[in-house]
């Protein structure tokens, strides 16, 4: 990936958009077809897949598509049709390929100063090693995204990329003088760190008094069409951004229903910002849905089915990392998205999200195996 050589990477931004839509729909629908078909794809690169090349682009590859494949396979790990060897192959990829490539950007940033990278490089190179961690059974790995988020160098620790707190609970993006095309992707991949985090029992949420919060408020303020405050930008090559750019200006991406429903129905928190943007993007689309170039997929999306909340959901996170069994009828997933209905049986004990077959089909495009 990156201008100026052979460019292939569109094979893997539309492939892992297909096989987490597919993982999706098998989750819900209980039909093998969906499965087999996603399986199908993840088995096609871990059998494939030698090395991710290009310009300092490749890091954003290595980035956003290694978090969403990693998503994609967590969600067919329990298939019964995904043999074993070809999971722990896929397991193998990720760990040989993506988290390197992740591990090497985050601690030596291409050998550029800390700040020369704007935060979405950082954080989506956080998603993946988190998501790596996660799906390869790995605490160390885990562990070093979670620090990192908490302490790390670059634009993507949460300090640095909501690096300045305004009165009236609004922090300022790191990418807000750049454009906002940009600084909206920060909160669309800060909020599924801080999910999967949670579904692990660590609240990124609500590190240092709901920081992600105040960012992702800030954000949302501006790009709703209101004014925010402002305090000039610098870095260490001396960018001297002045004023909040206007450029791009209120994009619709599938990011505000996770950040809504977390801090308003699961811990009965203010957002108004976010709750008025998940209500003008609501419902959710997936990769594609928003754009046909990469752009269009930088987000898993379908936030409407995977996170909607009621009210009275409980506002801790689950046990820290232990494994429970789901009720009857209800798959728990522990990355992304912790409780889907399954038609086929009621449930009970647990708050789950009902859906029509007909929203459904709307919401979730079906991808013919």
């Amino acid at each position: 990936r990156g201008t100026g050589t052979p460019e292939n990477y569109s094979r893997l931004y539309n492939d892992a958009a297909a096989a987490y839509a597919l993982a999706l729909r098998w989750r819900i629908s209980d039909s093998a077809a969906y499965a087999d078909a996603a399986v199908r794809i993840l088995n096609a690169w871990s059998s494939t897949l030698k090395a991710i090349n290009g310009t300092s682009d490749k890091y954003l590859a290595s980035g956003i598509y290694g978090y969403q494949m990693a998503n994609a396979a967590e969600l067919m790990r329990a298939y019964p049709g995904w043999a074993a060897v070809d999971f722990t192959r896929f397991q193998n990829m990720m760990l040989a390929i993506f988290y390197p490539m992740n591990h090497a950007f985050l601690t030596d940033h291409n050998g550029a100063c800390g700040s020369h990278y704007w935060a979405n490089w950082d954080l989506s190179n956080m998603a993946s090693m988190i998501s790596i961690g996660i799906l390869c059974d790995n605490r160390t790995i885990y562990n070093e995204a979670v620090d990192y988020f908490k302490t790390g160098a670059g634009t993507g620790a949460i300090a640095n990329a909501v690096w300045y707190l305004h009165p009236g609970n609004l922090g300022q993006w790191q990418e807000s003088g750049r454009d906002q095309g940009h600084a909206l992707l920060g909160p669309a991949l800060m909020g599924p760190f801080c999910e999967m985090a949670w579904n692990q029992g660590d609240d990124l949420y609500g590190h240092d008094g709901n920081r992600f919060l105040k960012g992702a408020e800030y954000v949302a303020q501006f790009n709703l069409g209101k004014s925010v405050p402002y305090a000039t930008y610098n870095n260490c090559d001396n960018v001297n951004q002045t004023v909040i750019s206007d450029s791009g200006r209120g994009g619709l991406c599938p990011e505000w229903e996770l950040i809504y429903n977390h801090y308003v129905n699961r811990k009965g928190l203010a957002a108004p910002n976010s709750q008025a943007y998940a209500a003008l993007v609501r419902p959710e689309g997936g990769g594609g849905d928003y754009g046909p170039n990469s752009g269009g997929y930088d987000q898993l999306g379908y936030g409407t089915l995977m996170f909607t909340l009621p009210q009275a959901t409980p506002i801790f996170p689950p046990a820290k990392r232990t494994k429970t069994s789901a009720p009857s009828g209800v798959f728990v997933s522990n990355m992304l998205g912790r409780v889907i209905w399954m038609p086929r049986r009621e449930s009970t004990g647990i708050y789950v999200l009902k859906i029509p077959e007909s929203e459904m089909n709307r919401r979730a495009p079906v991808f013919h195996p």
